[in-house]
């Protein structure tokens, strides 16, 4: 199939083109996240079954669609926003808390978003891997946007003096390749500890590279006045 068909316009049963267009559009994906996200995987799945599945023609999957790597690429994107929005959502209500609380807010409630549903898990960490280049530059775009938020976060502790002052490129990639693995085998059954256990661990990964040993935090100007007085 060289491209998408076109998709009727028009208002239908009470609904516009770019409506009807959307609901189809949610309803592949919904499939898709069952069909690849546990049984039988994105390698085993077809065009039909995926219709099948989400309850429309294989005409209506052209529609949107040109090939089942185009849903897959989308809905790790999508599962990557949902990861994503609920990690900002918890650092912007973690403002002001010390880092060590505020890291463990961000990290709790994003290792809760991925974890509630072991197929997000399944399609951003397995079935996503080694399937073409372009979902390769995809998976490792959407990595380095989650780097891109530890090295604000780092930068930002830096700049209140939380964290010593150093280059957190490497760093910020090591540590998100941590997460990645060890929320990975956590789901698989690979790691017996509980899902607090993990994220703790990982916090405390974070702080130590934030805080390296024999890292003192600058004294605060009111704290040398009483210290000379």
């Amino acid at each position: 199939m060289a491209g998408r068909l076109r998709a009727p316009t028009g208002r239908y049963a009470g609904k516009t083109a770019e409506e009807r267009q959307t609901e189809r559009r949610r309803r592949f994906l919904d499939a898709a996240l069952q069909l690849f996200g546990d049984t039988p995987g994105y390698r085993s799945t077809s065009v039909a079954a995926l219709s099948e599945a989400a309850g429309l023609s294989t005409r209506q999957f052209y529609e949107e669609f040109r090939t089942l790597e185009d849903v897959l690429a989308a809905l790790h994107l999508q599962v990557n926003d949902w990861a994503e929005e609920a990690a900002l959502t918890a650092r912007a209500a973690a403002e002001g808390l010390p880092l060590a609380d505020r890291a463990a807010a961000i990290f709790r409630t994003y290792a809760a978003n991925v974890t509630a549903d072991p197929r997000r898990i399944r399609i951003t960490f397995v079935e996503i891997i080694g399937v073409s280049g372009r979902l390769e530059e995809q998976r490792l775009a959407r990595r380095a946007r989650w780097v891109t938020l530890i090295r604000m976060e780092a930068e930002a502790a830096v700049a209140r003096g939380e964290a010593a002052p150093r280059d957190y490129r490497l760093a910020a990639a090591a540590f998100i390749g941590s997460v990645n693995g060890l929320l990975h085998d956590w789901s698989a059954g690979w790691v017996d500890a509980t899902l607090d256990e993990v994220v703790d661990e990982l916090v405390r990964m974070l702080l130590g590279i934030l805080r390296p040993a024999g890292w003192l935090p600058p004294a605060s100007p009111g704290a040398e006045d009483a210290a000379s007085s």
